[in-house]
């Protein structure tokens, strides 16, 4: 049934098994109508796919997958479609963030688990990708990332709007009374009008990029739309290349390095990405035992300019990126700057110098687009932002380029609030006790406060300054904002106010000092004072004794950590489980 060469794949301690395990094992497989000569010991393709009508930015991929089994079939292997948790944002409360770190472990051992010699991991909204890459490196087998794609431009009335950040725009729009409830209900079909994650550089279309950045996503796929007939051409391409990844013997463990992570990081600097991906890729580097920390994500991005001019930060769409010349564009322009390590390996098996070399559309046919490093969207250091002081003594985050410079440096009173729904029950009330000058500060919204750090950092402002013509304001928060979010919030500040970090200390009328050109924020209230206040803060109550949301807050760990679980750092990997037949 099989050569010398083949038994040594892994699937083949299935499949080629003798007596009546193999008999099992194969007899069962049968029972869709596959022949026996697929179990000859050719390459077992797993297709991993988090499709579901519960996260409308996945709800297609199991058309995608069908494109990938063409690929796996053409080289040769035996392609296997199987379903995993889908954590979609738009839907699951309290946060799909909660629910990243379960799927990661789902699809760690669904692989590991099963007959497998590499896989495909096919996934859409902003978690899901993160989570299927932490799953596959830490079984480190040859594996292939393809995201779902962007939708198409959103189209309201003659403009461009953007999925998210229009969200947040038009809910300003219905307080001040330049909207109607009608125009809002019809808006919400032109915002999203077709398949695919949200076509702003969100945190979806950002962690596409990463994951090519990375070198896990084939050259040129992040940005193709999840409704273009080329989206379907890379899924196949990545079926037929995770054939060739099993026999090369290529795994993540090869590819994702700290020179990978460095490009990453500074890659997202260049597009303007999520905020969001600092905690992701935090995760991911875990995984694989690579040290990246907090602070790298501010140097190493100090000198890349932001070149690529999309919503929230500029004013175009992943669409238009795409048709510029897409992610590959990107590259060459960093390549070009002696920006990026060019010699790392991608899942091509060519380094990503290579790969710019080969890809045929690394031009920029769109200048206003993608911009050059000699006259960029923003110049250098205007990216994410890592700050420290007695406020967020491991960290908190800023993204510069959707901010409002004039707040960058600003002082303010505190005006606090234990959480983001205290804020909400109160943001319209004409007599609330706020200016312009004040600094929102709202806790218990980080990974174990909330629990699951949900995207309410940028809370919009309060009714009565926006009907007054102020268009921003300085913001604090444990928690995290949507990628496709805007304005100048300090988020992700740890530790968080559950686990008693200065945060927790803060009173109403606490001046605020933010600074992030000297990357500071700080309390200006004397170390006597704070103290006294730790001395007579009290943890808040356990509310979880059962359950997974139990096991996620007795072990997440900080926001400055990528709020992963500790015992999930690092690789298990690939071993055959025991036979029990």
């Amino acid at each position: 049934m099989t050569d010398g060469r083949k038994t040594s794949r892994r699937s083949q301690a299935w499949f080629g098994a003798q007596g009546r395990s193999g008999m099992l094992y194969r007899s069962w497989m049968r029972n869709q109508g596959f022949g026996h000569e697929v179990f000859d010991g050719r390459p077992v393709i797993g297709i991993a796919t988090s499709a579901s009508e519960l996260a409308p930015c996945n709800a297609h991929l199991t058309r995608v997958a069908e494109a990938v089994k063409r690929g796996v079939w053409q080289a040769g292997g035996l392609p296997l479609q199987f379903p995993t948790m889908a954590t979609g944002e738009t839907l699951m409360r309290p946060t799909a963030m909660l629910y990243r770190n379960l799927m990661a472990m789902e699809v760690e051992e669904l692989i590991r688990a099963n007959p497998l010699d590499g896989v495909v991991l096919l996934s859409g909204c902003d978690k899901t990708t993160p989570a299927m890459l932490m799953g596959a490196a830490s079984v480190d087998l040859p594996a292939v990332m393809v995201t779902g794609g962007p939708m198409l431009n959103g189209k309201y009335r003659g403009q461009d709007v953007g999925s998210g950040t229009h969200v947040w725009k038009f809910e300003e729009d219905l307080k001040t009374g330049r909207m109607t409830e009608e125009e809002c209900f019809f808006a919400e079909g032109c915002m999203a009008r077709s398949n695919g994650h949200c076509m702003t550089m969100g945190t979806a279309s950002t962690m596409a990029c990463m994951a090519e950045a990375l070198g896990m996503q084939l050259p040129g796929s992040a940005a193709w739309p999840a409704v273009d007939s080329r989206r379907m051409e890379t899924a196949q391409a990545a079926g037929q290349r995770v054939v060739g990844m099993v026999e090369e013997e290529l795994r993540p463990s090869r590819i994702l390095t700290r020179e990978a992570f460095e490009n990453a990081v500074r890659v997202n600097a260049a597009i303007g990405g999520s905020t969001n991906a600092v905690i992701h890729l935090t995760a991911l580097a875990g995984r694989v035992g690579v040290e990246l920390s907090l602070p790298d994500f501010d140097e190493l991005a100090r000198e890349v300019p932001t070149l690529v001019n999309l919503m929230p930060s500029g004013k175009y769409l992943m669409e238009d990126f795409c048709y510029a010349g897409g992610l590959p564009a990107v590259l060459a322009e960093l390549l070009g700057g002696e920006l990026l390590h060019g010699d790392q390996i991608t899942v091509t098996g060519r380094t990503v110098a290579e790969n710019t070399e080969t890809t045929g559309n690394t031009e920029r046919l769109d200048s206003d687009v993608i911009t050059r490093l000699d006259a960029p969207f923003q110049p250098a250091g205007t990216g994410i932002a890592v700050l420290r002081g007695n406020l967020c003594p491991d960290g908190a985050v800023i993204k510069q380029s959707a901010a409002s410079p004039h707040l960058l440096t600003h002082r303010g009173p505190a005006r606090v609030f234990d959480s983001p729904e205290a804020y909400h029950e109160v943001a319209d009330d004409p007599e609330l006790d706020i200016d312009e000058n004040t600094v929102v500060v709202i806790r218990n919204a980080g990974p174990k406060g909330y629990p699951g750090m949900p995207e309410v950092s940028n809370v919009p402002l309060p009714a009565k300054l926006l009907k007054a013509g102020v268009k921003d304001m300085v913001r604090v928060c444990d928690g995290r904002m949507s990628g496709t979010g805007y304005g100048t919030v300090v988020l992700h500040v740890a530790p968080e106010a559950a686990v008693g970090g200065p945060l927790a200390l803060v009173h109403d009328g606490d001046p605020v000092v933010l600074d992030v050109p000297n990357r500071t924020l700080r309390l200006d209230v004397d170390d006597a004072e704070l103290s006294r206040r730790r001395q007579a803060w009290r943890a808040p109550a356990e509310r979880y004794d059962s359950g997974y949301t139990w096991l996620y807050t007795q072990n997440v760990e900080q926001a400055d950590q990528g709020a992963d679980f500790g015992f999930l750092r690092g690789t298990r990997g690939h071993e055959v489980p025991r036979d029990s037949h």
